[in-house]
């Protein structure tokens, strides 16, 4: 890149991607990736977080014509923080639910034939076809689909260059949540994969923007996903990989809150009368064709109020949910189950947390969950109770979710998480059982495994917090437990404050900036700007702007195609309509880009195992299970409070106070107390945030400690030597351990020194050691070397049906097999 007064080319900035490009009233700018960060791993998929972007203005200075409101907008666009919780993957579609990528994109090739000679070449390779012949004439093809779009949130700005450029330039990033922690089970590592999606249409902040728009695109939308997967085998192919897929969203009516009032709670207004509920059968044709059915619904809301408020909400949602059920077939009604939160949680003789599990079991059966094994031969022998009234839909490699729960309270934050935690884990209880982790579906609070669930969930439910509401979460899992210490309610307390400061003063600031970024406004001379809007009430909803092409029947509200598929969702249906979103994809069998191995392992770059994400991930072994001789190893043993690794009560609020280093959607002010915080968050710029050692996995920088607290730390995290070992090695040895030990080293010098060719019976020497003639088969054994045995013909044939058993080639079962492990299970279980 050169500038007028410079010779040649020099280098700008280097990059990982790029994130797009924008125009305001002067030339394009073109926004880069200059720094990043692993956050997770599928299936050998690298998944990063944006650590920190440049813009850079295209045209060169000496043509630039400069206007006087193009630095403020540029000014209000920067103001969207790429840097807080925007992630992207190279080759694995973030946009999408892996139940998708692994159905869809999985296809048998044979059913896109016509597609691949009518497919331009996706590679530009000048020499593709000689290196094919080379090679045997055998490249690699695979299928790649179009990002789903609602979850994207820079399609605008690549939009310009979408038709013009190779698809490998089109890095599509999403907004919201990506954690991942390893659960290890007697040493078999689980990597437990939280990701969030929020939906970039209608999107904006807490009061600024509720309920839904005229296209049934609702406030607050963010699609959940938790992955299982057995790390010890990591590829798509012959791993084990299991998801679960559930909603939160906004009450999808036309409803608003005035806050002019500043009013902690503002009343609710119901702005449009919809008898035919229009808006919310365009919301549930939406869901219906990306989930399927059936559609339920988790109303959190109050029932009960002395004066009418949340409850104007619950009326009109249950006249629109049973205005739409009479239309539908039966077997595919939307399923509403009303649930008063708020109440249950002030009486003093109910369990909150035991009736949501008795909902997320019901939840669960009907809707099942995604995994890509059959079941195993032992659930098949002695199946689990639940497990034979789990739903979904059975297919001959594994189970698909049909359906997805769709759960909202007022703001869809606290309650909502807590309600979402709980199905959560009900889902991991399955989905641990189906890949024969444990013998029986069932989940306890208080085990190593849920603490580190929870603590992933606690985080994801800050992050979507501080995005939308401008604080982190006020009500937590253990606030409804009712084990939250007694200092939380001074923290919850200075949470509502902070999310009431953040939503008077600087809410219209970032919904600005998200107008910008998204591309809902567009910056046109001659028209009003963007600061000089009274509001954006015309821009999210199209129909004040223009008459919309037709109106949609009142009584068949669905699309057509939908319904003739269900339980199955429309978009992962093999129909034409579909596969004209698919694209034949060629690569060589070497090429780098389909190469997992060196994907994952990066064997031509320096590294150490310290540096490794792997291992750098939180680990309930090391964070979780207690440090003390004689302890049950499991993740499944229910501790006591004070057992755990890392105390989940005592050790959450340096936890918190590292969360708040996190920052929001689009950079508010944030309150004074977070400000030193925040600022700590901060690095040099233009390096790889993957490769730095000990760095947390998820959203949440670690916390730097001050010199005076390090002896603190290093005391509550140090164990004692002789707790550890059993003994302690500061206290010297005895005589007697030595003498043992100097005889072990003559033994071994003297065994080394032998001359194997005058061999002879054990002598004494003159100097008391004794040597030994090896009677041993090897003709070379001894403490420094030992020649291998050899292996027989039937060992090497059982080595390699292990290895193909990796590959995914399994060995049929000899008759002799199947009848010792029937003998095994008779003795065992029967």
């Amino acid at each position: 890149m050169g500038q007028k007064g410079s010779s040649g080319l020099f280098r700008a900035v280097s990059a990982f991607g790029v994130v797009g490009f924008v125009r305001f009233l002067e030339g394009y700018y073109i926004v880069l990736i200059t720094k990043r960060r692993k956050m997770a791993d599928i299936g050998g998929h690298a998944i990063y977080k944006i650590e920190d972007t440049n813009m850079i203005y295209i045209p060169n200075d000496s043509v630039r014509i400069t206007h006087p409101d193009e630095a403020r907008y540029l000014r209000i666009f920067q103001n969207v923080d790429l840097s807080s919780n925007f992630y992207f993957s190279y080759s694995y579609d973030l946009s999408h639910s892996l139940q998708y990528n692994l159905t869809v994109l999985r296809m048998p090739l044979e059913m896109l034939k016509s597609e691949t000679t009518q497919t331009r070449p996706e590679s530009f390779d000048i020499f593709e076809d000689e290196g094919l012949i080379t090679q045997g004439g055998s490249g690699v093809f695979g299928i790649c689909g179009e990002p789903y779009m609602k979850y994207v949130w820079n399609g605008e700005l690549l939009a310009i260059i979408k038709d013009t450029v190779h698809r490998d330039w089109l890095l599509y990033i999403i907004h919201g949540f990506c954690g991942q922690s390893k659960l290890l089970i007697y040493g078999r590592p689980v990597y437990v994969t939280l990701i969030a999606r929020r939906s970039s249409k209608f999107a904006g902040t807490r009061f600024l923007k509720r309920g839904a728009n005229c296209e049934g695109d609702v406030a607050n939308e963010v699609e959940t996903e938790q992955i299982l997967c057995d790390a010890s085998v990591m590829s798509f192919t012959a791993g084990s990989y299991s998801s679960y897929v559930q909603v939160r969203g906004s009450v999808p009516l036309y409803w608003s809150q005035d806050i002019s009032t500043m009013m902690p709670k503002p009343p609710i207004t119901l702005d449009q009368a919809d008898p035919f509920a229009h808006v919310a059968a365009l919301h549930f044709d939406q869901m219906l064709q990306r989930f399927g059915s059936p559609i339920i619904i988790l109303n959190l809301v109050k029932e009960r109020e002395k004066r009418k408020h949340e409850r104007i909400l619950s009326e009109e949602l249950v006249a629109a949910v049973t205005y739409l059920n009479q239309f539908l077939p039966p077997e595919h009604t939307i399923i509403y189950i009303p649930w008063d939160m708020a109440k249950y949680t002030k009486s003093k003789l109910c369990n909150v947390l035991d009736r949501l599990n008795v909902i997320a079991e019901s939840v669960v059966k009907k809707t099942g969950f995604f995994v890509n094994r059959p079941d195993s031969y032992c659930n098949v022998l002695r199946p689990d109770e639940k497990w034979n009234e789990l739903g979904g839909f059975v297919i001959p490699t594994g189970r698909l979710q049909t359906g997805v729960l769709r759960t909202n309270c007022v703001d869809c934050l606290d309650r909502t998480n807590t309600a979402q935690f709980m199905v959560g884990k009900c889902a991991l209880a399955y989905q641990l059982y189906s890949l024969g982790l444990i013998d029986k579906p069932n989940l306890q609070f208080d085990t190593d495994a849920v603490r580190l669930f929870e603590e992933l969930y606690e985080d994801h439910g800050d992050t979507l917090s501080l995005q939308y509401g401008g604080s982190q979460l006020v009500h937590r899992v253990k606030t409804y437990r009712k084990i939250a210490p007694w200092t939380q309610h001074s923290k919850d307390i200075m949470q509502t404050l902070s999310r009431y400061y953040s939503n008077a003063f600087s809410d219209a600031d970032r919904q600005d900036s998200i107008n910008l970024f998204l591309g809902v406004f567009h910056p046109t001379e001659g028209k009003p700007h963007l600061w000089e809007l009274p509001t954006d009430f015309y821009l999210h909803h199209k129909n004040t702007m223009r008459l919309l092409p037709t109106t949609r029947s009142y009584t068949y509200w669905w699309t057509p195609e939908i319904i003739k598929h269900l339980p199955l969702p429309y978009d992962e249906v093999i129909c034409a309509e579909n596969l004209k979103k698919l694209i034949v994809k060629k690569f060589h069998k070497h090429e780098e880009e389909i190469d997992i191995h060196n994907e994952f392992f990066r064997p031509y770059e320096l590294s150490s195992f310290d540096d490794t994400f792997c291992l750098a991930m939180t680990s309930s072994a090391r964070d979780f299970m207690p440090k003390t001789i004689g302890i049950d190893p499991s993740p499944f043993t229910v501790r006591k409070p004070d057992e755990t690794g890392k105390s989940v009560l005592g050790n959450k609020s340096n936890r918190e106070e590292a969360v708040l280093q996190r920052k929001t959607a689009a950079s508010a002010p944030p309150p004074p107390s977070e400000e030193a915080v925040s600022s700590s968050s901060e690095d040099d710029s233009g390096t790889d945030r993957e490769d730095e050692g000990s760095v947390s996995q998820r959203s949440t920088p670690v916390k730097m400690t001050d010199a005076g607290d390090s002896a603190k730390v290093t005391e509550n995290v140090v164990q004692p030597m002789k707790e550890v070992y059993g003994i302690n090695l500061f206290d010297g040895l005895s005589e007697e351990d030595l003498s043992i030990y100097s005889r072990f080293v003559q033994l071994g010098q003297s065994q080394h020194q032998q001359d194997k060719s005058s061999q002879q019976l054990c002598s004494r020497c003159p100097d008391g050691v004794i040597k030994l003639t090896p009677i041993s088969a090897f003709s070379a054994d001894n403490i420094y070397e030992v020649q291998p045995p050899r292996v027989d013909r039937k060992s090497t044939e059982i080595f390699q049906a292990h290895i193909q058993a990796s590959q995914g080639v399994m060995q049929p079962l000899k008759k002799e097999d199947t009848s010792v492990y029937r003998e095994y299970i008779r003795n065992r279980y029967l």
